[in-house]
Parts: structure tokens; sequence; C-alpha cells
């Protein structure tokens, strides 16, 4: 009888752990696309074709659908996507469409956790709402395709086509512009921060500290006396190496500025950085 149960017992739990593995019916796809600046990602499910007419039958004309299947189809941009006088700001979007015979309409819905379509759908959380001509096509796509084209450094074109309809979303990015402003950043040379956070971290792994101590005094030039960090690091540096006359002042610096600004804990280190190099000097 024991034996009978184990057995038992065994046989209930390979048919619990025992998992057929089987394709989906409408896979998952997913694309990610670096447009311009922009990180662009959309994943969705592929319905078939299938030998249906889809679009009229399959997927109703007017009414409105979670474009694809399963799961909601999401996308994710890095930057804003500017469609004409619209713009759909950076983050992570559900995209539902209603198509018709000559039109189709494109949500982007800022709720992403629904199994397809919403319970309750809720127009307060439609982000934008695009729309676009239908174009027909000679050639049937047997699987539905969202791509990314014509890709630019300025944008590029979302495009749905399945069967033998296709509809284009082109957008523009701000790429230009953000261009420019690295050009002109990068142009100018290291700013007071840049110098300062490697200073920072030749002090930290003791990496050239005579070279160390040019870029925080660089960084304290550019940034000014009221950067008390900038000062205390520069002081940290100088008696680094050896100059404990020099540290002590800039210390002091540090100190005067760090009281300003209400920042006793700067004022304490310094205070203290200050009794122990005295002893030195």
């Amino acid at each position: 009888m024991k034996k009978i149960l184990l057995l038992a017992s065994a046989f209930l739990t390979m048919q619990v752990n025992a998992q057929i593995q089987m394709p989906k019916a409408s896979p998952l796809g997913k694309i990610e696309q670096k447009v311009g600046l922009a990180d662009i990602s959309i994943s969705y499910s592929r319905p078939g074709k299938k030998n249906r007419e889809v679009f009229g039958e399959v997927v109703p004309f007017g009414e409105t659908w979670r474009l694809g299947a399963n799961e909601n189809t999401k996308i994710s941009t890095s930057e804003n996507l500017i469609f004409g006088k619209d713009t759909l700001k950076v983050g992570t979007y559900a995209l539902y469409a209603k198509p018709t015979k000559e039109m189709w309409e494109l949500y982007f819905y800022s709720e992403t956790t629904n199994w397809g379509m919403p319970e309750k759908w809720d127009d307060a959380k439609v982000v934008l709402r695009l729309s676009s001509e239908v174009k027909k096509q000679d050639n049937e796509v047997e699987n539905l395709t969202i791509s990314l084209d014509n890709l630019q450094f300025n944008g590029a074109i979302l495009s749905i086509s399945w069967d033998k309809t296709q509809v284009d979303f082109p957008f523009q990015l701000d790429t230009k512009s953000k261009v420019l402003a690295s050009i002109k950043k990068t142009m100018a040379g290291p700013s007071a921060n840049d110098f300062h956070q490697t200073a920072s971290y030749y002090f930290q792994e003791k990496i050239d500290l005579k070279l160390a101590l040019e870029y925080s005094t660089k960084a304290c030039e550019m940034r000014g006396a009221e950067a008390y960090w900038m000062s205390r690091l520069k002081a940290q540096l100088q008696a680094e190496n050896g100059d404990f006359k020099g540290a002590i002042e800039t210390a002091k610096q540090s100190i005067e500025a760090a009281e300003k600004d209400g920042d006793q804990n700067y004022v304490r280190m310094n205070k203290a950085s200050i009794e122990e190099w005295s002893k030195k000097k």
C-alpha cells in the first residue's frame, strides 16, 4: 500500500511539474530602434491573416482595437516625438487604433497594464490622438507588422501594415538643438564640475595627485569662492602634495563659504583638517 501511495505521489508531482511548451498563435514581436538620439522600442503580439478578411471582419471598422493580440501593444521613447503639431512626451504608452476603410485613428494611452482593451475606456488617459489615411497595398502582409521606417537624424515613420492595408504616422525629433548644444558644450571645454569630478576621482584613487591639484585649482577658479565643496577638495590635495600651509588657507576659505551657506558639516571637516595639518606644517 505504501509503495502504491509513493507511486501515485510521484505521478502527481510529474503532472504538476510537466509543462507542455506550445508556440503562440500570435507570437510576441519587439523592435528596438535608435532614431536620431532617441531610443524607441515597440512590443506587440502579431496575429496572422490566415486566409481571413482582416479589416471589416476580424477587426471591425469603427471600433477601437488593441492593435495586436494578447498583452497591450506598448511603445517606449527616450525623447519627445513630434507628430505634426502634437508631441508625445518621453515615456511608455499602450497603443490602440480605430480603423475605418479610409482613415485610422491611433491612440497613445497612459495606462499600459491592461490585457487587451481596458475594461472601461478613459478618454482622460489618451495622451495623444492621431489620424492617417489608409494606403492600399498590392501585396498581402501575413502578420501584423509595426515598424519604424525612413530613419533620419530628425525623425522617422511609425508604420502599421497588415493584409493589404498600411497606415503611416511620420514624426520629428528635436535632434538638431540637442546636437548643437552638445557641440557648444564640448567645444567650450570642460566645465568646473568636470575638473572637480576628475580631481575627486584622482584623489580617491591616489592617481597623479599633482595633476589632480591642477584640475581642482582650475575648478575653484571657474566656480568661484562660494563653491566650498570644491575648495575643500583643493585643500585636501594641497595637503597630499605637502603644501600644508596652502591647505590651511584654502580650508579657511572653504569654512567661510560653508558658514554663509549654513553647511556645518563642511565647517567641521575643514576645522578638523586644519588642526591636523597645523601639526605638520
